[in-house]
């Protein structure tokens, strides 16, 4: 025999010993629930529906867990509004078995109470489902293991020069060179006319790639700071 039940605004089709994830209900791990808005009912091709619900028919199930679905992200972006929005959303659910199908008004009998033995056996099928899903995602932590905060905050306050003693220069005196590109190439450990003067093609290359300054910028600016070390 099957029945069509809804909860938690939808309709699921069931039958005895059927494992089913709905809407969350308030309710213990191997607690009896009672769900009486059954749509319709039947064995085979003799069915028989409800207006809307079937009097007297319920059904009972026991709670098996009590869980999470998955996280639902939702994006919203409006364009040239310089609007966005990211929610996200994880359902609470409850993972049930179908005890029985009462039908005219029928109590629960023992079998509802008995149900109560399979509970392991549910919560184990639930256990290995999870597993499942969390197996790929632990596969690929441990393929892809993450570097440590300190390192990654270490390799990423080093600077890629190292700056000599004594008083810096008033690198803005070069031309192109402003009060953010001085604060940046001091960041980086430039700080003279004479570091900048003696930068190898390859120092500069090096600043091409890591800082937003060009090669060309970097070549007028060495040409530069080689007259202004002279003097």
């Amino acid at each position: 025999m099957f029945a069509v039940i809804k909860t938690g605004g939808k309709q699921y089709r069931v039958a005895a010993n059927d494992l089913l994830k709905i809407e969350k209900l308030e309710a213990k791990v191997g607690d009896i629930v009672e769900i009486g808005n059954v749509l319709a009912h039947g064995e085979g091709e003799n069915v028989t529906f409800g207006a809307p619900f079937v009097d007297g028919a319920m059904v009972t199930a026991e709670v098996v867990e009590q869980g999470k679905n998955r996280t639902v992200i939702a994006f919203k972006k409006r364009r040239r509004q310089n609007s966005r929005r990211k929610i996200g959303h994880r359902q609470l659910l409850t993972t049930v078995r179908i005890a029985e199908i009462l039908l005219g008004g029928a109590k629960p009998s023992k079998k509802a109470a008995k149900a109560e033995a399979k509970a392991p056996e549910a919560k184990a099928e639930v256990a290995a489902e999870a597993k499942a899903e969390t197996a790929p995602k632990e596969a690929k932590a441990k393929k892809e293991p993450k570097a440590a905060p300190k390192e990654e905050a270490e390799a990423k306050a080093a600077p890629l020069f190292k700056a000599p003693k004594g008083e810096p220069d008033d690198l803005t005196v070069i031309k192109g060179i402003g009060p953010v590109a001085a604060k940046d190439l001091a960041e980086q450990g430039i700080v003279t006319f004479a570091q900048l003067a003696k930068l190898s093609d390859k120092d500069v290359a090096k600043i091409d790639e890591h800082m937003p300054f060009s090669a060309d910028q970097i070549k007028d600016w060495r040409e530069q700071a080689k007259e202004l070390a002279k003097k």
